[in-house]
């Protein structure tokens, strides 16, 4: 093949891909001269010669067009500033795709014996010295190119020989390569075939539906292979889960007079589990008498099916959460009315034994409605949280002795954890809760008796548990395993355990709320909790809550019940709901403080601005107008700066959540005594900071009436 440097122009009408056999041959000669006249000198006295002729001004130039071009001949001027003639052909020699290339130095200085074999040296044929003869600069250069030139026909006349040669062996294998072609089309095929997670069928349109022709993509799916298939005619249909066969059957044979079929069936695999298959295909037109076939394709649908149906359930419990939420607060408005009411009537001097059995009922009636409405709003994650760090362990040692006394004497707590401190940052009181929620569904799984365990462990992200679950591999956890030797679970039963009102017990044993509210706390507190069991095996629940790098804040201890703690400062109560407006403006008042009422939040910020002194607004979070309570607190507290606030709400929702930190909250329902003394908690500060400026104020009157 001509090399780069000769140009060639192929007759019309002949094919671009065989090699010119005639034709004249035109190289490329390199003029490299800092001096654009001496430059243009050598062009005027080759250009007869009729080869392409190219410039460059200085070395650097030179090599950047070697680069990427190819030339029969370099005029090489040697003395030139930076590069010299010397430098740039030492680099040009270095390069594989130039060092073969002729060199010609031209020269109007370097003259002398020691020059010109140094020149020689550097690799050049020859030297011309400057002026320049045309005559003999044409000469020599001819005699270069022309050498290069027949050394290039010779090259050409051997490639097109060579093209022959190769265009006959061309023709005389046709045949071969498309038979090579055609194989390779159908290894493509079978490799395409076994890498696709389907498989291809054909079979039989009569019973049993033999299979013809089984792809090895079947493999993958089943863990058996297409002479497993091909082999036993009953064996696909033998391994069809029982209660799917009819539907399976039914599905093949009306593809004889509808032209398709579909259907999903269980398969039992070659590891003993049942994967959900995809079959669906169409009839295939009868040719040359020969038996009709089915053509069809089999997909495992089985994680596709699984997460639909994850998907279906985060939607049923979502929609379990906003329903929960959009009731919350008037069901707990509601229970308000309803105890705060028994209180009242319970503290009357009256006492008669039937009248305090009936107030109990109401009581405990009223305590299981905010248990179940708290423990729906736990599993939604639209509870009212009080995260603290603590050390987990030393919250399951002292919770311990409780739950023992929850599962009773016939189940045995080992309680496995380390002296070491594990630092979380969660609810202590929801945490206690999840945990006894934990031990008494174990308790009812043991009706024998059994052992019921707790460890803790600290595990990051290298370890392998982790691995194995992606969504764990964003923190370091620490690990609440609680584990019984219970009667264990079914899958089916295993899938909706979290799911609210979703129990396996009897009318009446249960609400179905218990692991849900494990559920949602710890989910709320950016958890995750996964369940393992199997029927007679037991169950392990895994609880991962984040570690905390803070160390654990000390746990009050628990005070015995005090007398509800009394007051005097000037109130403001905005409620919407009547009811709760009036047994609030009751119980305050009992309490010995003064009360301001207002139905929205327009009328409390009349009272606000009227100038009436008002010591702390007691407001609901939820009410009409388009104002909520901490909007209020808002503009009361830019009003009045030294005005007290407490909310309240029956479902803390979104923007109370946002506000948790900056205004404190009671929940609803809320009775007296908590009441009581979280009003003494937010006003005994002031107070004592009222009267710590009162006695200052008393010294320097004092101080400047004795002056």
């Amino acid at each position: 093949m001509a090399q780069p440097w000769l140009k060639t122009k192929p007759a019309a009408g002949v094919d671009p891909a065989k090699p010119p056999a005639d034709g004249p041959l035109r190289a490329r000669i390199l003029i490299v001269d800092d001096d654009e006249r001496n430059a243009f000198a050598a062009c005027q006295a080759l250009e007869e010669l009729g080869h392409e002729l190219v410039t460059a001004k200085s070395g650097e130039e030179a090599l950047k067009r070697l680069l990427v071009e190819d030339f029969a001949l370099i005029l090489l001027d040697l003395h030139m500033p930076g590069m010299d003639g010397y430098e740039t052909a030492a680099l040009i020699r270095t390069r594989r795709r130039s060092a073969d290339i002729p060199i010609v130095f031209l020269t109007a200085v370097f003259r002398d014996e020691a020059h010109l074999f140094q020149a020689y040296t550097a690799g050049a044929v020859d030297v011309v010295f400057k002026p320049v003869d045309p005559f003999i600069l044409r000469s020599k250069v001819s005699i270069l190119v022309d050498l290069h030139l027949k050394t290039e026909e010779i090259k050409r006349q051997s490639e097109h020989r060579k093209w022959l040669l190769d265009e006959n062996l061309r023709v005389r294998g046709e045949k071969a390569r498309a038979e090579k072609a055609l194989r390779e089309s159908q290894e493509r095929q079978e490799a395409i075939l076994k890498c696709l997670p389907i498989v291809f069928t054909s079979r039989s349109v009569e019973p049993p539906f033999m299979p013809l022709f089984v792809s090895d993509g079947v493999r993958a799916i089943t863990g058996f292979g297409p002479e497993d298939f091909m082999a036993d005619r009953e064996f696909g249909l033998s391994r069809i889960h029982p209660d799917d066969q009819d539907k399976v059957i039914k599905a093949f044979r009306s593809c004889v007079q509808t032209g398709a079929y579909a259907c999903e069936f269980r398969w039992r695999c070659a590891d003993g589990s049942y994967r959900l298959l995809l079959d669906q295909g169409v009839l295939a037109p009868a040719q040359d008498g020969k038996a009709r076939e089915m053509f069809g394709t089999i997909l495992d649908v089985t994680d596709r099916r699984s997460l639909e149906e994850q998907l279906t359930q985060a939607r049923k419990m979502e929609a379990v959460g906003q329903l929960t939420g959009g009731v919350a607060h008037d069901f707990n408005n509601l229970l308000t009315v309803v105890l705060g009411n028994v209180d009242l009537l319970a503290r009357r001097g009256d006492k008669d034994a039937k009248r305090e059995r009936q107030l109990a009922a109401i009581r405990h009636a009223a305590d299981r409605g905010r248990s179940l409405t708290r423990q729906l709003l736990a599993f939604s994650r639209r509870q009212h949280l009080n995260p603290q760090t603590l050390d987990a362990n030393a919250l399951i040692r002292d919770f311990a002795p409780l739950m023992q006394q929850a599962v009773g004497e016939a189940i045995t707590i080992e309680v496995k954890v380390d002296e070491a401190p594990h630092c979380i940052h969660a609810d202590p009181a929801q945490l206690e809760t999840a945990l006894l929620n934990l031990a008494v569904n174990a308790r009812d799984a043991m009706p024998n008796g059994g052992a019921f365990s707790l460890t803790t462990r600290r595990i990051g992200a290298s370890d392998p548990y982790v691995l194995a679950h992606q969504e764990l591999r964003d923190a370091t956890w620490i690990v609440i395993e609680v584990s019984d030797t219970g009667q264990g679970m079914t899958s089916a039963v295993l899938d909706r355990i979290f799911e609210p009102f979703f129990t396996t017990k009897e009318v009446g044993k249960g609400s179905g709320l218990g692991l849900s509210q494990v559920y949602g706390f710890v989910r709320q507190s950016g958890g995750h909790v996964i369940a393992e069991s199997r029927p007679g095996e037991g169950s392990t629940f895994r609880l991962f809550l984040k570690a905390s790098a803070k160390a654990a804040a000390e746990r009050p201890a628990a005070e015995p019940p005090r007398k509800a703690l009394r007051g005097d400062e000037r109130l403001l109560v905005v409620e919407d709901d009547q009811g709760v407006l009036t047994l609030t403006v009751e119980m305050l008042r009992g309490l010995g403080y003064s009360v301001v009422t207002a139905a929205d939040a327009a009328k409390a910020l009349e009272v606000l601005e009227s100038g009436e002194e008002i010591d702390l607004l007691f407001s609901d979070v939820v009410m009409p107008g388009g104002m909520s309570g901490i909007e209020l607190a808002r503009l009361a507290r830019d009003l009045r700066p030294d005005i007290r606030v407490l909310l309240t709400s029956g479902y803390v929702g979104a923007k109370a959540t946002m506000a948790e930190s900056e205004f404190p909250l009671i929940d609803k329902p809320y009775e007296r005594m908590a009441l009581a003394q979280r009003l003494r908690d937010i006003l005994g500060a002031r107070r004592k900071k009222v009267d710590k400026v009162s006695r200052a104020e008393g010294e320097t009157l004092n101080a400047a009436r004795a002056g």
